[in-house]
């Protein structure tokens, strides 16, 4: 498996209403995802970090890195970062990693 974490910094100057209304259609638009993206075997988008320097935390599960390769370019995911995560971000910090199964 392969863990797909993203940190978001939303654009400085917007009102938390703003940022709420922009997180939660971050939300709906990645977490819609489920089930759509081949490979995907997890996504969650987690939000309300106020003592934190991100404003969201993207938190998603791969089979392998194959299915992280073509979830990056598949073009319905890429139509919901277009819509509801690009326009709105300041920051934008990832981390990929292989997780060891509980098997091995």
């Amino acid at each position: 498996m392969v863990k797909h974490i993203i940190l978001w910094k939303l654009k400085s100057g917007m009102s938390d209403d703003e940022k709420k209304r922009i997180s939660a259609g971050i939300r709906e638009g990645l977490e819609g995802l489920a089930g759509v993206i081949p490979g995907l075997t997890s996504i969650r988008v987690r939000t309300g970090y106020a003592d934190s320097s991100a404003d969201l935390m993207l938190d998603s599960t791969f089979a392998d890195r194959q299915a992280l390769e073509s979830y990056r370019t598949d073009p319905r995911h890429n139509a919901v970062a277009d819509r509801y995560v690009r326009p709105f971000v300041e920051v934008r910090l990832c981390l990929d990693y292989e997780e060891e199964s509980d098997e091995g």
